[in-house]
């Protein structure tokens, strides 16, 4: 992925854009203050514990992020997925930069996106383990567009062109266009909360 810049370099770096576009750097009634990008002993502690705690009240869907690369196929279980543009029609998800799955991702140039359904839980915890052979006895069949795996069972799937690829900390902001998607029926979704999976009741 090149040199990454830190959080700081990164703010700076921003900072200066804003200045060359023209963008007014005066902010809320401070009149007198500049923006400026935050330095890193400026910046208040967040204990990681506590972040993922708060956090975790968020309930997600669960899905699964697939792709076929040049040494077969791949995959990750992934929360951070949502919708991003209906015009044009575009989703997004977020992976760690250390994920190992992700290298296999971008080379394919392409993913889909497996909703999971209510009992496709141990489906997921596979897909979440490192170091195994995550498609070892999992049905699938090759999106229409990309060639993705498509999960057998899997209530939804969106089947994507990587657009865009952002930086977000420690992940990555995927951008992909939608080729293909499709749903079966009614499916329960997954659902995950506090560290537990659940399931949707009306």
């Amino acid at each position: 992925m090149g040199h990454v810049m830190g959080h700081a370099g990164m703010a700076a770096t921003a900072v200066r854009y804003l200045r060359s576009a023209g963008t007014p750097t005066a902010v809320g009634p401070h009149s007198g203050r500049r923006l400026r990008a935050v330095r890193d002993d400026e910046r208040p502690a967040v204990d990681p514990g506590e972040f993922r705690r708060v956090l975790g009240h968020f309930a997600s869907g669960v899905t699964v992020v697939t792709a076929l690369g040049p040494e077969g196929p791949a995959g990750f279980a992934c929360q951070s997925f949502a919708s991003l543009s209906l015009d044009p029609p575009l989703v997004a998800f977020m992976v760690a930069r250390t994920s190992r799955t992700w290298p296999h991702i971008a080379r394919a140039g392409a993913f889909c996106v497996n909703i999971l359904g209510a009992d496709q839980g141990e489906l997921c915890l596979g897909f979440a383990r490192s170091g195994t052979d995550k498609f070892a006895g999992v049905a699938h069949t090759p999106a229409p567009v990309t060639g993705s795996p498509r999960l057998e069972g899997a209530p939804a799937w969106i089947d994507c062109a990587i657009a865009q690829v952002h930086t977000g900390g420690d992940h990555l902001i995927v951008v992909g266009r939608v080729e293909a998607l499709g749903a079966a029926g009614e499916g329960i979704p997954l659902l995950f909360h506090r560290g537990r999976f659940g399931r949707f009741t009306p």
